[in-house]
């Protein structure tokens, strides 16, 4: 058996029991829960009918015809009466039995639709964090599986246990009226049947959840392949991703078979049990009926009632196998859902109020992690402040942390120590969606949505008019490729806007912040996909953009920075130098004026990535 082992996993996620699986299927659930009772006493009468009281007609209707003498009309009529009874009984007990399936439709679709919001409600809370270290194929996964587990935890509860349950006590009620042996057999037989099956689960329950985390694997190597299905090609991966996802499948079907292979011996053990019982029951049975204490009917319910139980215990382990598995299912959800919000709005968080536009980093640490060790550390004690409508360009080595003080800035990872600061406001002090509503980003690699070109740019403010969209799109120079298309505007861009080539996507990003005219922009090398002829529009369209917002700018090539107001130089040690760009070429030993004569020397194709190792 292979055990499936994620340090990641046991880290962060918080312990979850079934019965914190049940609680959070409540909350959804309770609001409709007058479905959920109309279900269960459908399905109560119809069981008690078609398995207790019928088989006591049957019992009434062998034991007449056991003891009647002649076949007189009276005779008939009697038989037929009792014919007629059950008859009545059996249309009462369906009427009931499609009730109460009426009621659970109504029930689980409601419930389903509540859960599955709920769960992508709390999942798109997350941080930033949370996503990176996820396949996102795994991550959908969770949420289907736990709005689908709540279905087959409910059927199998209210279709096959609560039935039993009904079975069980009306049959050794009737029983114990007849003879109290005969109800002793057959409850001591459930009883062992039961708790074999119920031991047997309990130990087969860590393998299913083991299973089930490696299903989660497998969806998500499959996800990681498919979406990068371009790089595999190109770089001839199709024999290595092949080998990678077969080894992940190989150790899922050890476990599915080790889990099968338990679930087959259980059921042979449950199989001497049936047959031991049946003979028990049957040699009393005999026994009493040669002794004269049981009637041929009474033979026939004892028979009845037999069939009736041994069909819902025979699956009475793939029943509770169902539940455990849909429970170990429900679980990776429960664990996103208790596993608590990294970044939050703090109680009383106010709505930003951005009047200039001045942001303040001051002396703030921040290390990846949970725990702030400082030879990880990716800023300590850094101090920059950027003045309204200022436009600063930020520029260093890779791993100096340019990108990572924009995450900071939009609070998709908190720092450990210090402030930020916007208009006097400290960001940990105001709402995320205020925020996030205040500062437009334009990223180097823009994500789009599977949907239309209206709806991608519309998302930067998403009450837009068309004819704002289509102003937007031609300050950012998209309308002219938008035109091409046959259904241009409703043209589907394709998953992350694979359709569209990257210059194309990065304008598409650049429309999307011009309709969002946000009061502060950040700019993550948003023209480093573009040709030079679309990157001379697009530069004309940033100025008319940056015109009197706060900026900031990370770049990778010097000469889209030189008419900032302000240029910063990061290191690893923080701030190396900060000035205009002719006032840092002034320095002689400078590292930005070293980068630009490099730059100037012939360099101009290169990073400042490439400049600074080089």
């Amino acid at each position: 058996m292979t055990k499936n082992t994620d340090p990641h996993k046991k880290n962060i996620y918080p312990p979850v029991s079934t019965f914190d699986v049940i609680k959070e299927y409540w909350k959804s659930s309770k609001k409709y829960w007058y479905f959920g009772v109309l279900a269960l006493i459908g399905i109560s009468i119809s069981t008690a009918i078609f398995s207790v009281i019928i088989p006591l007609y049957y019992k009434q209707f062998f034991d007449y015809i056991n003891h009647v003498v002649t076949n007189s009309d009276a005779d008939v009529a009697k038989l037929v009466s009792i014919i007629t009874t059950i008859l009545v009984f059996g249309l009462v007990g369906l009427l009931f039995s499609r009730g109460s399936f009426f009621s659970m439709i109504a029930f689980e679709g409601r419930s389903m639709i509540d859960i599955k919001q709920r769960a992508f409600d709390y999942l798109m809370r997350h941080s930033y964090s949370l996503f990176s270290n996820n396949f996102s194929g795994s991550l959908v996964q969770r949420v289907n599986r736990f709005t689908r587990s709540f279905e087959r935890i409910f059927d199998k509860f209210v279709m096959d246990i609560f039935p039993l349950i009904i079975k069980v006590v009306g049959v050794v009620i009737v029983l114990s009226f007849i003879e109290i042996k005969l109800a002793y057999v057959l409850l001591a037989w459930i009883c062992a049947f039961m708790a074999f099956s119920f031991i047997m689960t309990k130990i087969k329950y860590k393998y299913d959840l083991v299973a089930s985390e490696l299903d989660s694997k497998s969806t998500g190597a499959l996800s990681d392949s498919v979406s990068n299905h371009n790089a595999v090609q190109l770089f001839t991966g199709n024999t290595h991703e092949s080998e990678r996802f077969g080894a992940i499948n190989i150790e899922h079907m050890n476990a599915n078979l080790f889990r099968w292979n338990f679930g087959e011996i259980t059921n042979f053990v449950q199989v001497i049990l049936t047959v031991a019982a049946e003979f028990f029951v049957f040699y009393f049975g005999i026994m009493y009926w040669h002794s004269g204490l049981l009637s041929v009917g009474t033979f026939v319910l004892v028979q009845a009632y037999i069939i009736s139980i041994n069909g819902s215990l025979w699956s009475f382990s793939r029943i509770v196998r169902d539940i455990t598995e849909g429970v170990a299912d429900a679980k990776e959800m429960v664990e996103i859902i208790h596993l608590k919000h990294e970044i939050k709005d703090v109680p009383g968080a106010r709505d930003l109020v951005v009047d200039k536009g001045m942001i303040e980093f001051k002396n703030i640490s921040f290390a990846f992690g949970a725990v702030a060790e400082k030879n990880k550390m990716v800023f300590s004690g850094l101090n920059i402040t950027i003045k309204a409508g200022e436009k600063v360009a930020l520029i260093g080595s890779s791993g100096a942390g340019k990108s990572t003080l924009v995450k900071l800035l939009l609070r998709l990872h908190d720092i450990n120590g210090g402030e930020i600061v916007i208009d006097g406001q400290d960001i940990k002090g105001i709402t995320q969606d205020s925020l996030r509503e205040n500062v437009s980003l334009v990223p180097q690699d823009p994500a789009l949505f599977h949907r239309t070109l209206m709806e991608n740019i519309r998302y930067g403010k998403r009450d837009a008019t068309d004819a704002e969209v289509i102003e937007a799109s031609k300050l950012a120079h998209c309308d002219i490729f938008i035109q091409e298309f046959p259904l241009k505007y409703e043209t589907f861009v394709g998953e992350r806007g694979i359709k569209l080539s990257g210059g194309e996507r990065q304008r598409v990003a650049i429309a999307r912040a011009m309709l969002k005219n946000a009061p502060i922009l950040v700019l993550d090398e948003a023209t480093s996909s573009l040709d030079s002829h679309s990157e001379a529009l697009i530069q004309d369209a940033l100025h008319t953009l940056m015109k009197g917002k706060t900026t900031l700018v990370i770049a990778h090539r010097l000469s889209t920075i030189k008419k900032m107001d302000r240029i910063i130089v990061l290191g690893k040690e923080g701030v190396i130098e900060d000035g205009s760009h002719d006032e840092l070429l002034k320095k002689e030993n400078g590292t930005y004026a070293k980068l630009w004569n490099l730059q100037a020397g012939g360099f101009a194709n290169k990073s400042i990535e490439e400049m600074l190792e080089g």
